[in-house]
């Protein structure tokens, strides 16, 4: 018997999903597709700065997983970099963290921030 899968916590969607080389010639070629949670530990670790232990407190799973899932992306990104292919983000398991929640989840929330902001300017 499998074991479940566990959901990674997932602050929000990227707002681009496609990414690539201005003059690809045939997009539908040597596409790579990066998971949402891959793109999460990128975005909390390279953008954000968080260490290993703080994304994945974050996304509610041990240290090792973010490890791994952290291995994984940045092994598609130099991929994607290096032979000028397209990255796609999409897919994964995750939730995304609810609007109800404490924090949304994370100080560094982008949810968050726009929701601050957004109370700032009284939208």
């Amino acid at each position: 018997m499998s074991r479940p899968v566990k959901w990674k916590k997932v602050c929000c969607l990227p707002e681009t999903d496609l990414f690539g080389p201005l003059n690809a010639k045939n997009l539908e070629e040597g596409i790579i597709t990066m998971s949402v949670e891959e793109y999460e530990t990128i975005r909390l670790i390279d953008l954000e700065g968080l260490l290993q232990e703080e994304c994945a407190e974050s996304m509610h799973v041990a240290r090792t997983t973010v490890q791994k899932i952290y291995n994984d992306a940045r092994k598609k990104l130099a991929d994607a970099l290096v032979n000028g292919n397209v990255l796609k983000i999409e897919g994964g398991n995750y939730k995304l963290c609810e609007v109800g929640e404490e924090n949304f989840g994370c100080s560094r929330c982008r949810k968050r921030r726009v929701n601050e902001r957004c109370d700032k300017l009284k939208i």
